[in-house]
C-alpha cells in the first residue's frame, strides 16, 4: 500500500460514553501503540464486582503487532487496568517518573515481574516502530501528567490526556503552551481531547484556590481537622501538609492507597514534606485536638473506606467527636452521590462540622471547562477532531464546541467504544468495529462473571433463594424422603410454616406428575418443580425467589 493510500486506525477500547477505563489503540499498517489502560469502579447493579476493565480481545488477537503502551498519568482510570493487560501482552510501557512509580507498586501487588518500564520526560522523543512519540507537559490533579503527540507517516495525532489550563499550578509546572502552538503550526491531523468537563461553562478554577480555602479554614478551626480527598490527588495532599505546617499541626495519613501514594510521591521528589510533621495514626491521641490534621481516604463514601468507618464509629484509631471539622475535598463521581450523602449524615450525627459543598472552595476539578477547551481547539486547529474521555453528553457538547469554532461537522467523530475511525491524508470515516465492552473483575476472577451470574446475584439480593431437597427411588422416581425446604433471604421460616407446608405440597404434586408420566430426566423434573412452586410462591408473596431443586437417588 502506498503512503497516499495508507490509513491510520484509531480505536477507543474504553473511555467513550463513560467515565473511566480509558484506553485507545492507534494502528498504522502492522504497528499498534496503546494510550493508557484504565479501569472504572462498578455501578450499583454490578453486585459484588470489584473493578471493570476494557475488553482487550482486539489487542490479544493482534499481540505481535502491539509495540508499546504509553501512559498519560497515574490515575486509576488511566493505569488501573495495566496489570490485567500485561498478563496477556508482553510489551514495553512508557510514562513519567511518578506514573511509573505508581504502576510499579501495582505490579508488585499483583506479583507481575519483568515488565519493561521506560521513564520519559516532557519534550522527549521516543522512536517506536514507524511512530515518533513526543511527550509534553499538561496540568491535571496529579503531578507529572503528560499529553502525547504521535508523529506518523500521515501526520500528527495529538492526545491531550486529562488536561486543564491551570495558570498557577501547585508545582509551578504550567501546560506547555509553546509546544501545543508549535504542533498546531506544523499541522495536527487528529486531535483526541479530554471531554470530562465539556458541559461546564467558563474556566476551571486553579488548584491554588483550594490552598487559599484551606488556609482560611485551618486558621479558624479549633478542633481536629479530618480531610478526605482522592488518594491520587498529590497536589491537594501537598497543600494540606503545607497549610498544617503553617498552623503548627501534625498530619496523619490514613488509608492504604493514600499512604502508598504519599510514600511514592515523597520518595520520587514530588512532595515537600517538612521533617517531623507526619505521625502514625496510632499517635493521634497523643496530641491536643488543635494540633492534628487527619488526611484520609473515603471521599466517595466507599463502605469499607477509612472515613466511612470513622463515621460509623468502627475505625480502630480515629473516632469522630464533637468539635471535629471534616472537609470533603472532592466531588462525588456520578453514581456515588447517595453514598457520599449517607457518610455526611453519619458524620453530622457523630457531632462533627462537615464542609462538603463545592461552593465552599474545598474542591476544584482537574479537567478543562468550555473556555479552556476552546483555547486548545483554537491553538491546535486539527484537521479531524475526536472528543474522548466522557459520557455521551460530554462528547456531544465537546463536538458542538468544536463546530462553533469552525471545524466542519463532517470532520468531527463522536464514536463508541470499539468503532474503528480510519484516517487518511484527505478523508476519514468510521470503518467497522472491533470487540469492546466491559470485563468484570471479581476477586481473582477476570471475566468469569457475566450477565447470567449478575442476573442470579440480582435475583438473590432481591428475593432470596429456596432450596428443595427430594430423595427418589431410582427405578420409578417415587419420592422416598422429603421434600425438605431451606430458604435464605426469602421468608423467616418459623413465621411462615403454612407457606412452607404449601410449598412442599406443590413439590409433591410436581413429583406425582413426573411419576405418572414416567419422566426420569432430572432436568425435566427440576423444571416441573421450579414452574409449579414458582407460580405458587408468586401468588402467595408477590416474590420470585431463586428455586434450586436438589434430587438424590437411592
Amino acid at each position: 500500500m502506498s503512503e497516499t493510500d495508507s490509513r491510520i486506525q484509531i480505536i477507543s477500547l474504553g473511555g467513550l460514553g463513560e467515565i473511566g477505563k480509558n484506553m485507545t489503540a492507534i494502528r498504522y499498517e502492522d504497528n499498534i501503540i496503546v494510550i493508557d489502560a484504565g479501569l472504572m469502579f462498578p455501578e450499583e447493579e454490578l453486585l459484588g464486582i470489584d473493578v471493570v476493565i476494557p475488553d482487550i480481545t482486539y489487542l490479544v488477537e493482534n499481540k505481535e503487532k502491539v509495540k508499546a503502551i504509553l501512559l498519560t498519568h497515574g490515575h486509576e482510570d488511566h493505569v488501573g487496568g495495566l496489570p490485567y493487560v500485561l498478563r496477556e501482552i508482553d510489551v514495553p510501557v512508557y510514562g513519567s517518573k511518578l506514573t511509573l512509580g505508581i504502576v510499579e507498586g501495582k505490579l508488585k501487588e499483583q506479583s507481575i515481574d519483568g515488565v519493561r518500564l521506560n521513564v520519559v520526560r516532557p519534550r522527549e522523543f521516543r522512536k517506536i516502530g514507524p511512530f515518533d512519540i513526543e511527550f509534553f507537559r499538561v496540568s491535571h490533579s496529579i503531578p507529572d501528567a503528560m499529553g502525547i503527540a504521535i508523529h506518523t507517516p500521515l501526520g500528527i495525532i495529538l492526545h491531550t490526556g486529562d488536561i486543564k489550563l491551570d495558570q498557577t499550578p501547585v508545582d509551578g509546572e504550567v501546560v506547555d503552551f509553546r509546544k501545543l502552538a508549535e504542533l498546531g503550526e506544523k499541522g495536527v491531523l487528529v486531535l483526541l481531547s479530554d471531554s470530562t468537563n465539556a458541559d461546564k461553562p467558563g474556566f476551571t478554577m486553579s488548584e491554588k484556590v483550594v490552598g487559599n480555602t484551606f488556609d482560611d479554614l485551618f486558621g479558624r478551626c479549633e478542633g481536629r481537622i479530618i480531610l478526605t480527598t482522592f488518594a491520587s490527588n498529590v497536589h491537594r495532599i501537598q497543600q494540606v501538609i503545607s497549610t498544617a505546617n503553617k498552623y503548627g499541626r501534625k498530619v496523619a495519613i490514613v488509608g492504604r492507597s493514600m499512604v502508598n501514594n504519599v510514600k511514592i510521591s515523597n520518595e520520587l521528589g514530588y512532595m515537600n514534606i517538612p521533617e517531623g510533621i507526619l505521625i502514625e495514626q496510632e499517635e493521634i491521641n497523643h496530641y491536643a485536638a488543635n494540633q492534628i490534621v487527619v488526611v484520609t481516604t473515603g471521599s466517595q463514601g466507599e463502605p469499607m473506606s477509612a472515613l466511612t468507618r470513622m463515621a460509623t464509629a468502627d475505625h480502630r484509631w480515629v473516632g469522630i467527636v464533637p468539635g471535629d471539622t471534616v472537609i470533603i475535598s472532592a466531588s462525588p463521581v456520578p453514581g456515588n452521590e447517595k453514598l457520599v450523602a449517607k457518610t455526611v449524615d453519619l458524620l453530622f450525627r457523630q457531632g462533627a462540622e462537615v464542609i462538603y459543598e463545592k461552593s465552599m472552595g474545598v474542591h476544584v476539578s482537574g479537567h478543562a471547562s468550555q473556555e479552556e477547551l476552546k483555547i486548545l481547539l483554537n491553538l491546535i486547529r486539527p484537521r479531524y477532531f475526536i472528543p474522548v474521555h466522557g459520557e455521551y453528553r460530554h462528547l456531544m457538547k465537546h463536538a458542538k464546541l468544536a463546530e462553533s469554532l469552525g471545524i466542519p461537522r463532517a470532520r468531527i467523530f463522536v464514536a463508541d467504544n470499539g468503532q474503528i475511525i480510519e484516517v487518511g491524508r484527505k478523508k476519514a470515516s468510521i470503518a467497522g468495529k472491533v470487540a469492546s465492552g466491559k470485563i468484570l473483575v471479581d476477586g481473582l476472577g477476570v471475566g468469569d462473571v457475566g450477565n447470567i451470574v449478575l442476573r442470579d446475584r440480582k435475583q438473590l439480593s432481591q428475593d432470596g433463594i429456596m432450596i428443595v431437597v427430594v430423595t427418589i427411588q431410582k427405578e420409578n422416581t417415587e419420592v422416598v424422603a422429603g421434600p425438605d425446604i431451606v430458604t435464605r433471604g426469602f421468608v423467616y421460616v418459623r413465621e411462615s410454616e403454612q407457606l412452607i407446608e404449601d410449598a412442599k405440597e406443590r413439590v409433591r404434586e410436581a413429583m406425582d406428575i413426573c411419576a405418572r408420566k414416567r419422566i426420569t430426566e432430572w432436568a425435566v423434573i427440576k423444571t416441573q418443580i421450579r414452574e409449579r412452586l414458582g407460580k405458587h410462591l408468586f401468588e402467595k408473596t408477590g416474590r420470585r425467589p431463586m428455586i434450586l431443586p436438589i434430587i438424590m437417588e437411592i
